[in-house]
């Protein structure tokens, strides 16, 4: 177990580095979108390239980051089904699915998306757009998304026997509010401190 453990955070080191990679394209197809508008607002003019690189790089963050969210849970979960559950409960139900729903469809998307990025790879295939990119990048995000995703497939699995063997803490358990609840609460106070503002604007005044 402790070295299925180790391969297990190897695997989260490597979904954490390409999780802040996946940050960093975000803003770069934030500053590319928005150069573009202001380029085809001022000069009225605009390039496909550059509008077609923005779906690469959001294409990117999407397959690339999978595995970033799966590792810290931040993907979609049906939470009042699993919170019903006991922390044993959980851990199976995650076992199940990432063996009966993960790794299939893991297998079956990297083994369709594999051709198209050998075909546009040996081709040279183009966008058909004037101007537009070669087309082999954003094909080759499809295997290798999914191939990452069914790594940290690995590492959760890993995680959840260890839980249930006795080896590992519980790597669903909730460590502190999320991300959600934190947002909450940030609204709840910037409204008192503005109800507060108020209160004393109208005391000014009277």
């Amino acid at each position: 177990m402790k070295l299925l453990l180790t391969l297990s955070r190897l695997i989260d080191a490597i979904s954490q580095l390409i999780g802040k990679l996946a940050m960093w394209l975000i803003l770069a197809a934030t500053l590319i979108s928005a150069g573009n508008a202001i380029v085809r607002k001022l000069f009225n003019t605009s390039s496909n390239g550059l509008l077609e690189i923005q779906w690469y790089l959001f294409a990117a963050v999407f397959m690339l980051g999978a595995g970033y969210a799966f590792m810290r849970n931040a993907h979609v979960r049906i939470d009042f089904i699993s919170s019903k559950f006991s922390a044993r409960g959980r851990n199976w139900v995650d076992i199940f699915g990432i063996l009966v729903f993960l790794f299939p469809l893991c297998y079956m998307m990297a083994t369709l998306g594999w051709p198209l990025f050998e075909r546009a790879w040996t081709t040279g295939e183009m966008s058909s757009n004037s101007g537009g990119l070669i087309r082999w990048p954003v094909f080759l995000l499809i295997p290798l998304g999914f191939t990452l995703l069914s790594a940290q497939g690995v590492s959760e699995l890993i995680k959840r026997i260890a839980f249930l063997t006795g080896n590992g803490p519980d790597a669903l358990a909730h460590e502190g509010p999320s991300d959600e609840e934190l947002l909450a609460q940030q609204l709840l106070e910037e409204e008192e401190q503005e109800r507060l503002k108020q209160e004393q604007q109208l005391k000014g005044v009277q």
